[in-house]
């Protein structure tokens, strides 16, 4: 699983970035075989005038179905992480599961149908 993880408005640091991608390990480990791409944007939206402002903005790249996109916007940096990446990992087993219900649910074809 390929990961990116930049930031805008602050520099990231080695603990803020360690932090993001043990997070994403934990939240989608499960789908590391679908998972071609992680794109993190952790950015402070109006500096230092502070409030809720601290985004992360995810796209997971999934191999051959559409991407998944979430943000959230927090005052703490490190919730706008957990709580984005929970919601990755919970709409990624959604695809997944909406996949494999696709695969299921395609009625079988008889022998005597195709003559």
């Amino acid at each position: 699983m390929q990961t990116t993880i930049q930031s805008h408005g602050f520099t990231l640091t080695d603990s803020i970035n360690h932090y993001t991608e043990r997070r994403l390990r934990y939240a989608v480990s499960f789908a590391s075989e679908y998972i071609q791409k992680v794109s993190v944007m952790l950015s402070d939206i109006n500096g230092p005038r502070g409030g809720e402002d601290k985004r992360c903005h995810l796209v997971v790249t999934l191999a051959g179905m559409s991407s998944v996109v979430i943000e959230d916007t927090e005052s703490n940096l490190y919730v706008a992480i957990d709580r984005a990446v929970a919601r990755a990992g919970r709409a990624v087993a959604r695809h997944l599961g909406r996949k494999h219900e696709h695969r299921t649910n395609i009625p079988a074809v008889a022998a005597s149908d195709l003559e």
